[in-house]
């Protein structure tokens, strides 16, 4: 009797036979259908690729009579995959180029001063532990716990004045919004 991975190691070896074949006469036609959707490229040739190498590498079971559904809905999704990547990625460049290019105007300038006087008259109303702890967050950027072991108060205490400044500073700035 022939051993459970001996087997194994046969179905594998037949399985990955059956998707080189299946590679070897479909190639063109998956890529054409690749290309249709991609618009040409490189990307419809590696999308084919990554096809077939995943189906060589997977273990589940692929039959001669799965497989041509199976390499379809493959191709499908992964340029469904491919235009969903590709619009965060616009997006994103979009926002960069929308925010990070403008050039920067004497009214935005007077806006920032303006904005942060009506802050610092906010921090002037809160008490001054609130104040301090708002002020190291806010300005120099520190977290809860390196305020805590800067000031010396305990994690939760920073955090309880943390959050009291700015529900104040939030209350204080919806008056001029």
């Amino acid at each position: 009797m022939s051993k459970p991975s001996d087997r194994l190691r046969l179905l594998r070896k037949e399985q990955s036979e059956v998707v080189a074949s299946y590679y070897a006469s479909h190639h063109d036609e998956l890529l054409a259908l690749a290309s249709s959707r991609l618009g040409g490229g490189r990307h419809a040739e590696d999308l084919v690729q990554d096809v077939f190498l995943r189906l060589l590498t997977t273990k589940k079971m692929i039959t001669p009579q799965t497989l041509p559904a199976l390499v379809f809905t493959m191709v499908r999704n992964l340029i469904t995959d491919y235009y969903r990547r590709r619009a965060t990625r616009d997006a994103y460049e979009h926002y960069i180029k929308g925010t990070c290019c403008e050039e920067v105007s004497a009214e935005s300038v007077y806006s920032v001063r303006e904005i942060i006087s009506r802050i610092e008259h906010g921090l002037a109303r809160l008490p001054e532990d609130c104040r301090e702890i708002y002020r190291l967050h806010l300005y120099d950027g520190m977290k809860v716990g390196e305020i805590s072991q800067c000031t010396g108060e305990s994690y939760k205490r920073v955090e309880h004045h943390l959050g009291r400044a700015r529900k104040s500073i939030r209350l204080y700035l919806r008056r001029y919004a």
